[in-house]
């Protein structure tokens, strides 16, 4: 009996499992002593799929899937509401939150054998499968749903940009509007990019941890311009979104680059009402807003079958994350306060855009954020469906979800994802707060 035996067998047999494992091992041993190392070292690598470390399994997919597209468009948001002060208190409530489940997530993992299955896998064994099978099954449908939200939002932003106007107005289109718009439209957008998410999946983990080692550089880049232009740019007047009459507010605002005029003016709290929904803004709903930036500290756990020692990587890697997002938005809440007025952060989402050295910078940003974090939450789905499966929690029901590749990928379970996830592409295309609910429902049941 191995601390990754499945839970039932564990709790129902286990007599019968460690016989079965001594018959097993005697077997294999003998089988071992008739050929040579070699050729027993080929067999065991030909069965282990490709390994990943600390960098490449953990870090970089919970960096990208905690910046998302908060980091590009939000973060102006949150200052130009609640000022500078209120938005570092919101961002030490949000980490002191996440922390004390990373430590939770560090102290499991590190008091056992771990295998795949992510959260759910060191919360089952913790807790049994009574806890485990609940809690895995929250946690799949949570990737799931965030897995579509992600996708239909990376499409609203690909038509915000590319998308030919629904009302047939060639006075707002561009040349770069070139892609029909509808529902239907955005269906099959979604829906191609979902199956490029799908073949990464399909193909391993090495090759998802490629994908997002590219991904990771072109957000970086993005960043790095971002932090850069605060610093180049001279003053600039930038042109508000038409969203309102004229009559009723400017149509301008000014990035005045470092003035202490622009700080003093940022430091308190003033909200207002929000153009893109109409709805008042208060503590509360940027703090949703705000938190959801920091709710993807579990990509890395839900790499923990493909990781080469997970105990090791899982707490190193995740914390090293939260440490890093967290000085990303430190630094960039006082850059904006200091080089902003306040009716640019208030009344223009996409600024960054507009003050970056090179415009497209920051859309390329939120592109591939948005792409990465799809992918994570695809592959964490089918890693806690299949540990779900292996451990027969539902009997012959998730049965088919065990099926591996040569590799050791389950591509049964990413096909079973992919499907669900397909399914729940509906009309009403997710919003801020939908991600925020979605990604908060593994948080708190790990918590």
């Amino acid at each position: 009996m191995s601390e990754r035996t499945p839970l039932l067998h564990y709790r129902l047999s286990a007599s019968v499992n460690e016989s079965g494992d001594h018959r097993e091992t005697r077997t294999g041993r003998d089988e071992d002593e008739h050929q040579s190392p070699a050729a027993v070292r080929r067999k065991t690598a030909a069965k282990q799929p490709p390994k990943l470390n600390i960098f490449f399994g953990v870090v970089i997919p919970t960096l990208l899937s905690m910046f998302s597209v908060v980091v590009f468009l939000r973060i102006g948001f949150v200052v130009g509401q609640c000022g500078l002060y209120q938005t570092i208190a919101m961002l030490l409530v949000s980490y002191f939150i996440i922390s004390m489940t990373v430590l939770s997530v560090c102290a499991i993992s590190t008091n056992g054998a771990l295998d795949a299955g992510g959260a759910y896998y060191m919360i089952s064994r913790a807790l049994g499968p009574e806890f485990g099978g609940s809690i895995g099954i929250m946690f799949f449908l949570a990737n799931v749903c965030g897995c579509a939200f992600l996708v239909l939002g990376l499409v609203e932003a690909v038509l915000t940009t590319f998308g030919i106007p629904e009302d047939g107005s060639s006075l707002s289109a561009s040349r770069y509007m070139v892609l029909p718009t509808g529902y239907w439209w955005s269906f099959l957008y979604g829906t191609v990019v979902l199956l490029l998410c799908v073949f990464v999946c399909l193909i391993g983990a090495h090759i998802y941890a490629k994908a997002t080692f590219l991904i990771f550089i072109i957000v970086m880049v993005s960043l790095g311009s971002i932090f850069i232009s605060f610093f180049i740019v001279p003053f600039k007047t930038v042109q508000l979104p038409g969203h309102r009459n004229a009559s009723l507010g400017p149509t301008s605002a000014n990035f005045t680059g470092f003035k202490l005029e622009s700080l003093m003016g940022n430091v308190q709290a003033d909200y207002t009402v929000d153009y893109s929904t109409g709805v008042m803004m208060s503590f509360a709903t940027v703090f949703a807003v705000m938190f959801n930036g920091c709710t993807g500290i579990m990509a890395g756990s839900n790499m923990s079958g493909d990781l080469k020692n997970p105990s090791y990587s899982i707490p190193r890697g995740t914390i090293t994350a939260v440490v890093f997002t967290f000085v990303i938005y430190i630094l960039l809440s006082i850059l904006i306060s200091c080089t902003c007025d306040r009716v640019l952060l208030q009344q223009d989402y996409g600024f960054l855009t507009d003050i970056n050295v090179w415009h497209p910078f920051v859309t390329i940003g939120v592109y591939s954020s948005t792409l990465s974090a799809a992918m994570s939450n695809l592959i964490g789905a089918s890693r806690v469906l299949f540990a779900l499966a292996r451990d027969d929690l539902f009997g012959r029901f998730l049965s088919p979800a065990k099926h591996t590749s040569a590799s050791g990928n389950p591509w049964v379970s990413v096909l079973i994802s992919w499907i669900l996830v397909q399914v729940s592409f509906r009309k009403n295309r997710g919003t801020v707060g939908q991600l925020v609910s979605v990604k908060m429902v593994p948080l708190v049941f790990v918590s």
